[in-house]
């Protein structure tokens, strides 16, 4: 029978997930060589090729593939094995980090830190605000065992290393400078603001999230000015330099911009939870998520 080596296996899904071996090494804290040589051992011992060669890079084989597929599920029989002795060790106890988009960390992660504090004080939560793609990658590295990211950049639900769990449709408003001559009106939709100078960032995920809930109200917007903070944006929108989308997580903290909903044209961004497959069986990590869940109910 062939021996699995699951340091090994843990290469070879860096570098399906990294692409390159240099960037595997860099995301293991590994040499190149290291990477290729253990790589190498695992072919050896598996008895087939893994990598094959493809100009300057190397291309993951149909045997690495198929390796992969079930190492994900040994990934995840771990996670669960570890989430269980976890909870027989330590009880109703234990650390959880969390890797969280900058909106997130006021509006869901703060209130549900608070509920644990109360609810299961042996439950520590260790919080990073990152950037939302950023936080799968430190999921699946391990440095974070929760990440909060918005469905757009999420993996899919098909993604194997990891289980996700949908927290909330996020409403997006319209922030309008104050004394807009639309800021009293009883039936305001986004095409109404076609001819306004609209504030986003000049590219990422914010930018094609206005971009595409403009053009499906019928326009492309004027962008007159690009930022990507909502202290920025709001700052600029409330100098009546132009109006822009935000989301209702942040808009039902705004002040000085007049922010409106809309009654039709209305778009959302979903916010979702992650970890690893199996890890949600963990007490603490349950505890956090159930917090988590409680706190995107609230209005």
């Amino acid at each position: 029978m062939i021996e699995w080596d699951i340091k090994k296996l843990r290469i070879l899904r860096t570098l399906a997930e990294q692409g390159t071996v240099t960037k595997a090494a860099e995301a293991l804290h590994m040499t190149p060589s290291a990477v290729s040589q253990q790589l190498t051992n695992l072919a050896r011992q598996l008895g087939v090729t893994l990598l094959e060669a493809q100009g300057r890079r190397v291309r993951l084989t149909d045997a690495a593939h198929l390796v992969l597929r079930h190492a994900e599920a040994v990934f995840a029989e771990l996670e669960r094995a570890d989430a269980e002795l976890a909870g027989y060790l330590a009880g109703d106890a234990g650390e959880v980090r969390i890797g969280a988009f900058s909106t997130a960390v006021p509006a869901l992660v703060v209130p549900a830190v608070a509920a644990l504090r109360d609810a299961h004080p042996g439950v520590v939560v260790r919080v990073r605000e990152t950037e939302a793609a950023e936080s799968y990658e430190l999921l699946s590295a391990g440095v974070v065992d929760l990440a909060l990211s918005l469905a757009a950049h999420a993996p899919t639900e098909r993604d194997a290393r990891f289980t996700r769990l949908t927290l909330l449709e996020d409403p997006l408003d319209v922030a309008l400078p104050p004394g807009h001559p639309l800021a009293d009106a009883p039936d305001l939709r986004l095409a109404d603001l076609s001819r306004d100078p609209w504030i986003y960032g000049g590219s990422g995920p914010w930018s094609e999230i206005t971009r595409s809930a403009c053009e499906a109200a019928g326009f492309v917007p004027e962008q007159a000015h690009s930022a990507s903070g909502w202290t920025a944006i709001l700052a600029m929108v409330g100098a009546g330099m132009g109006v822009a989308l935000v989301p209702r997580m942040v808009s039902s903290r705004a002040s000085g911009p007049v922010v409106r909903v809309l009654t039709r044209d209305r778009p959302t961004r979903q916010v979702v939870a992650a970890v690893r497959r199996g890890a949600e069986a963990a007490p603490a990590v349950s505890h956090v998520l159930a917090a988590l869940r409680s706190a995107a109910r609230q209005p």
